[in-house]
């Protein structure tokens, strides 16, 4: 398989991830997005617990639950589209050949994957 096509592939979060890590072992690009994508998913999960569990306090409060519940959803569903856009952004960098962090994510997972920064 292609450097650029599993390097995307494996930017799916945390299963694309979590398989292209283990089964690539030379490629620092495709170990690179791998890990990116590992961090990425990992913090994309923890912000949907996160998340529901803000949601549903909020949802249990009387009366003003509503309107915090409903404002709480909005701002939940625009992060978790701000999320989606940065993965297919580094979904795109990756099948075109180009080494992109995602802010704060990036430095990490170059690291991580033992890349020199």
């Amino acid at each position: 398989m292609p450097s650029n096509v599993a390097a995307a592939l494996a930017c799916i979060p945390l299963i694309g991830g979590l398989i292209f890590y283990i089964l690539e072992k030379h490629d620092q690009f495709v170990r690179f997005y791998a890990m990116q994508s590992i961090i990425f998913g990992g913090i994309w999960f923890l912000f949907n617990i996160i998340a529901h569990i803000i949601g549903s306090i909020l949802w249990s409060i009387p009366v003003a639950g509503a309107v915090f519940g409903t404002l709480w959803s909005f701002v939940s569903a625009v992060v978790q589209l701000g999320l989606l856009v940065l993965m297919i952004i580094a979904m795109i960098k990756a099948f075109t050949g180009v080494r992109w962090d995602i802010p704060w994510v990036g430095p990490i997972a170059r690291k991580q994957a033992g890349e020199t920064v």
